[in-house]
């Protein structure tokens, strides 16, 4: 797989580096005095200070509220619950607490939204069978492919 870039706004370098670095383990890369750039799971990602938005969009997903805006990772199993239980100790808050969304269904997660300190979301996901990450009811997980 190609590692891919992502850039996106932050308050300031400091406690961005605090949080990708220090709580989440992310590998700093370069930086400026306006951007700063970590490892993300193997991609990059270049945070880049700038003014907050007016407003914070949402969305649905299986019933629940969510950020339209996020990121995040996709981790196995026991990844994502030794970061859920190190977010927790750390005092962050959970935007959406850890928990297992789509049980029994094709694509059944466990998922859990945490903003860094600039309110950018980020969702970290474990798949069950990760085969089934791009499962749907139209197909049997291969991409492109539809049901007759």
């Amino acid at each position: 797989m190609s590692p891919f870039h992502l850039a996106f706004r932050i308050d300031a370098i400091e406690p961005t580096r605090h949080f990708y670095a220090g709580l989440l383990g992310c590998r700093q890369g370069r930086e400026a005095a306006n951007w700063i750039d970590f490892e993300f799971y193997g991609h990059q990602i270049s945070a880049h200070v700038g003014p907050r938005p007016e407003k914070v969009l949402m969305t649905r997903v299986d019933d629940e509220e969510v950020p339209l805006s996020h990121f995040g990772a996709i981790v196995d199993w026991p990844e994502w619950q030794r970061l859920a239980e190190r977010i927790a100790a750390s005092g962050n808050d959970f935007v959406v607490t850890p928990h297992v969304r789509f049980a029994g269904q094709p694509g059944e997660q466990g998922t859990f939204f945490v903003a860094d300190p600039s309110g950018n979301v980020l969702e970290f996901k474990a798949f069950r069978d990760r085969s089934a990450i791009f499962a749907n009811d139209h197909n049997d997980g291969s991409v492109g492919e539809q049901a007759a």
